[in-house]
């Protein structure tokens, strides 16, 4: 089949991270420090993406202020024609340092939110402090004048903050809000028991997000990810899968997902061993799920083959154990009833939050 050009790439500095979030959708097993891309080795892969034909750079994590070389990382990007998204914790950035990156030529920041009071931001990021010090990112990006989204993941524990959350990024000035109900996927599916929305939770998202589009259409653009375990349909996963992104994992694995490497089947290529364009057109990791030919049924005749893909693989692999399967979210899905029940279950168990590490007291970052 021909493949077109990615639009987007998610490029994971690190997963070095100040956070301990119990959400997180990072593997279980993180990449170790000595393993991470160099300087060099990243701007290449920066200048091969442009070629390729990426347009938009999403710059990941982990924290990926964490990195030293970030601010020249950008500049690079901004050498090859790339447009710059810096996805961040606000944690590890200063005042100075935004100012350099904004000299470095970066186009845009998105900032999580783990809450929308200290008490609920701390507790879910597992960092005494985080949610003050955020704010104060978010007063210099606004004062420096990036395009700011935030990002804001819901869960069991947050959800009745929805409102809030959308009333704060309209007083931050961002342009954009992500309204991202959790996905179970790395170490998420450790707190399944304790995130899992109920439905009555869910639906009142839905309504909160269409009335709040219609109420600040024009000020405010909402994304919405809907809570997939009490939805009738999937999403479309990436746009379809090895269509319109890639990523590249902080020691130079190319995925067509973040979640990827959960498929133990998979083989996945490297920016240290093959060029980025050869990987996208011919990688085996990207040829397995493109189109509709790999599909069992349902989804190989049904009328929704190539709006939704089959929905997610990695969903698929987690709940029914095969990455080809119908995502069981469908209502098609022979799993869809079993996947429903799993739902209210979770929804209803008590669990504390498993943290990736012991929660940290606030550190102020370096200049």
């Amino acid at each position: 089949m021909t493949v077109r050009p990615p639009i987007a790439m998610l490029a994971e500095l690190t997963h070095r991270c100040p956070l301990s979030c119990p959400y997180c959708s990072n593997p279980v097993e993180l990449t170790r420090v000595d393993r991470e891309l160099d300087t060099d080795t990243w701007k290449s892969v920066l200048r091969q993406a442009a070629d390729l034909g990426v347009l938009q750079l999403h710059l990941s994590g982990g924290e990926p202020a964490s990195r030293r070389d970030l601010e020249e990382l950008v500049s690079a990007a901004r050498d090859a024609g790339l447009y710059t998204n810096l996805i961040t914790s606000g944690i590890g950035l200063s005042e100075r340092r935004l100012k350099a990156l904004d000299d470095a030529g970066l186009d845009h920041i998105q900032l999580s939110l783990q809450g929308t009071n200290p008490e609920m931001a701390d507790e879910i990021g597992g960092y005494a402090g985080g949610f003050k010090r955020k704010m104060m990112v978010a007063d210099w990006i606004g004062a420096i004048g990036f395009p700011l989204t935030l990002n804001a993941v819901l869960h069991r524990r947050n959800l009745h903050q929805l409102p809030r959350a959308i009333e704060m990024a309209v007083e931050m000035g961002a342009r954009r809000i992500e309204v991202a109900t959790v996905q179970f996927h790395g170490w998420a599916l450790k707190n399944r028991d304790t995130l899992m929305p109920t439905r009555a939770q869910a639906r009142e998202a839905d309504t909160i997000v269409a009335e709040a589009r219609a109420r600040l259409k024009g000020t405010l653009v909402i994304d919405y990810v809907p809570a997939d375990y009490h939805s009738d349909y999937p999403k479309r996963c990436m746009g379809g899968w090895g269509t319109t992104g890639l990523n590249i994992a902080p020691d130079g694995k190319v995925l067509p997902c973040h979640a990827a490497e959960t498929i133990p089947h998979l083989s996945f290529d490297n920016v240290r061993d093959r060029p980025l364009r050869d990987i996208w057109d011919h990688g085996a990791a990207f040829d397995a799920y493109r189109g509709t030919d790999w599909m069992q049924e349902p989804c190989r005749s049904c009328d929704r083959a190539k709006v939704d893909f089959g929905g997610c693989r990695c969903q698929a692999m987690a709940i029914v154990g095969d990455a080809a399967a119908t995502d069981p979210v469908c209502i098609k899905s022979p799993h869809h009833g079993a996947l429903e029940a799993r739902a209210a279950a979770h929804s209803e168990a008590e669990a504390d939050l498993i943290y990736r590490s012991p929660p940290l007291r606030s550190v102020e970052p370096a200049e």
